[in-house]
């Protein structure tokens, strides 16, 4: 009987989440393996690294469930895929989320590739989305509890993962996720969620970061020039930002809270304004590396819902694809694979958008919930630029 059952490596984090997401699916018939990935390690000693910690719930949860589990280290991947990147995003100026690519890159890369090593026919995670098939091409849907939807930070899946990703939790909310691990007698059923980057654990944030960049201050000015304040370094501040800023209470200032608008990587100054003015909302964004799920639209230009960062609410847009698609000959000789660039796309906002950031994600969905796709977002534009 059990050589009928399809075997599924289910990845562990040692969170809620994945606790139940394993006791689901052997609940469905499945032969479950638990995999539990070590991505980032510091041997710093300057901060609290949970990894251990999180192996030990991941091993009693399994020994509860009677499954298998594992521990495989991706570290070397991390750094070369995901820590990297995000090294050379803030060098530019911008705000990048690891988060997104490290799915892309580790959970659905190396990951799958180890569960197929393991004999599985799929992968599975703690994540609260949805897949669904239709005619033959498979989509990202929204998970039923909207409000722990993650959807957003899978977007740049492809086809091939999608195929073989399974989520347990798409049609189950987070309340009832804790009831379902207290009633089993869980150690993770009340675990705090993980919060902020992976790889910064408990330290601060600035500290991290000026462990790979030299510090290097500046001025800080307004929209006229005016010198307002001194900066530690571009890379500690995203636009929109109001707190850590230290230029409170300064006289002859219009009122109100100060906020960042922008960085002047040239000179070396930060730009911002004080209180909410039209300078801190945009019109419209400019997108590049846009993954398409399940293809690129027919369409050049549609209407359709974006969202801009986690949890945001879903905002209506038009989205203006410029340059037309464009398909791989077949014909190419020696079966060698022709890469083409897509080119950008402009999202248009029904509704001007409050600090948009580059370097984030605009991640883009139909009227039922279906995730078109998404793209990184390199610079905020008046829409009269697009006409």
């Amino acid at each position: 009987m059990n050589k009928t059952k399809k075997t599924v490596v289910m990845g562990m984090s040692g969170g809620v989440d994945s606790s139940v997401a394993a006791y689901l699916l052997k609940q469905q018939g499945f032969n479950v393996i638990g995999l539990f990935m070590i991505n980032w390690q510091d041997t710093s000693g300057s901060s609290h690294c949970s990894a251990e910690e999180d192996f030990e719930d991941v091993k009693r949860v399994c020994n509860v469930l009677q499954i298998p589990y594992y521990s495989v280290n991706y570290e070397k991947e991390y750094r070369e895929r995901v820590f990297s990147y995000f090294l050379e995003q803030y060098k530019k100026g911008r705000t990048p989320n690891p988060d997104v690519l490290c799915n892309k890159e580790i959970k659905f890369g190396p990951f799958l590739e180890q569960a197929e090593k393991l004999g599985a026919t799929n992968i599975a995670t703690g994540h609260y989305a949805k897949k669904i098939e239709i005619n033959g091409k498979y989509h990202l849907v929204k998970a039923a509890d909207l409000n722990k939807d993650q959807s957003y930070f899978l977007h740049q899946l492809n086809q091939k993962q999608l195929e073989k990703i399974l989520f347990p939790l798409a049609d189950i909310t987070k309340p009832e996720v804790r009831k379902i691990a207290t009633e089993l007698g869980f150690s993770t059923a009340k675990k705090k969620d993980s919060t902020g980057i992976c790889f910064i654990g408990e330290r601060n944030f600035k500290n991290f970061l000026k462990d790979y960049f030299p510090i290097q201050k500046g001025d800080i000015i307004t929209q006229s020039g005016e010198v307002v304040g001194r900066h530690d370094g571009l890379m500690f501040y995203t636009i929109g930002q109001r707190r850590g800023l230290g230029i409170g209470g300064i006289k002859g200032g219009a009122g109100g809270s100060w906020f960042v608008l922008g960085k002047d990587l040239k000179s070396n100054k930060l730009i911002v304004s004080q209180g909410e003015t039209h300078a801190l909302y945009s019109n419209s964004c400019e997108c590049e590396n846009f993954n398409w799920i399940p293809e690129r639209p027919k369409l050049t230009t549609f209407d359709c819902s974006a969202k801009f960062r986690y949890r945001q609410p879903d905002q209506r847009v038009t989205v203006n694809l410029t340059t037309p698609a464009i398909e791989q000959n077949s014909n190419t000789t020696q079966n060698k694979k022709t890469k083409f660039k897509i080119g950008e796309v402009f999202i248009n906002f029904h509704k001007p958008q409050r600090a948009i950031t580059p370097g984030q994600y605009a991640v883009l969905y139909d009227e039922n919930g279906l995730c078109l796709g998404g793209g990184e977002i390199m610079e905020t534009i008046e829409t009269q630029q697009l006409m």
